[in-house]
């Protein structure tokens, strides 16, 4: 036997990958419709570090998107209180405006009234809809004075 010191012949660690993501996949994480999108963001794979780059600090064509649409067919669905199905079967466009979106809820067709009934059924309101407004509370909040009364009985 020799004192050498022998050859390491483990293996060795790989160096990190980036992690790669589709146009569609990359669309789908930022809430976009995808063809909306600029050509160089639909002409290659965009790295997990670009995405969290984009969603962290939205450079203003996807702020815009976002805010303006046209948004995809999930979205319009969150947005009018129905699901996927609903808008299928109304025959909805896959992608909507936020301008197309207000119009709806502004004339609400029978279609949606009974669609938003099916998704959300017995709420009597509907559910959280669209562009960020808040459905008004049915219960409006009081001051109780129960406490006020149960002291007037102890003496």
């Amino acid at each position: 036997m020799t004192d050498a010191p022998r050859e390491d012949r483990r293996q060795q660690p790989k160096p990190p990958k980036q992690q790669l993501l589709s146009p569609k996949t990359a669309a789908e994480k930022l809430g976009v419709f995808l063809p909306a999108t600029p050509d160089d963001f639909r002409a290659a794979p965009i790295a997990r570090d670009a995405l969290q780059a984009l969603q962290a600090d939205p450079p203003e064509w996807l702020a815009t998107l976002r805010r303006e649409g046209p948004h995809p067919r999930g979205e319009v669905a969150r947005r009018l209180g129905v699901s996927n199905s609903a808008l299928a079967r109304a025959g909805v466009s896959d992608s909507m405006t936020t301008t197309e979106i207000r119009a709806l809820l502004a004339d609400l067709p029978d279609w949606l009234v009974a669609e938003r009934e099916k998704h959300a059924p017995g709420t009597g309101r509907p559910p959280g809809t669209a562009v960020g407004e808040r459905p008004a509370e049915s219960n409006a909040r009081t001051p109780q004075s129960n406490a006020d009364e149960d002291d007037d009985d102890e003496e």
